[in-house]
């Protein structure tokens, strides 16, 4: 058996806490997948296999200013417009999956922005 990727190793962990961590209509799961470009947020109803809002920094209409903001910024906007999207959609709590990320830098920074701007996990 070879070494296993940190792909891999993340995609294990994200299993792992996945076992433990479900979404429903009431309590939403908030997911967050970071690339080494972007940062994408959705709220996923695994009840029905649904998600029912997404903010990224991949979508159109994303203020480009020229590379000013850090990505970790970055992930604090998406924060904040994945909890106005949410709360416009009538939801206001969720529970957590960090994707298999340690909760540090950009995972965290989009997690607190959340909490900020009205979500409660």
């Amino acid at each position: 058996m070879g070494r296993r990727s940190p792909r891999e190793l993340r995609i294990r962990r994200h299993f792992r806490l996945r076992k433990r961590v479900s979404g429903s209509p009431e309590r939403p799961r908030l997911n967050v997948f970071r690339s080494n470009v972007h940062m994408y947020a959705q709220l996923i109803d695994d009840v029905q296999g649904h998600t029912l809002v997404a903010a990224s920094t991949n979508e159109k209409g994303w203020p480009t200013d020229g590379g000013t903001q850090t990505k970790t910024e970055q992930a604090a906007q998406v924060g904040r417009l994945i909890a106005e999207r949410a709360i416009a959609l009538g939801v206001s709590k969720v529970v957590f999956d960090r994707g298999g990320y340690k909760y540090h830098g950009r995972v965290k920074a989009l997690a607190e922005a959340a909490r900020e701007a009205g979500l409660s996990f």
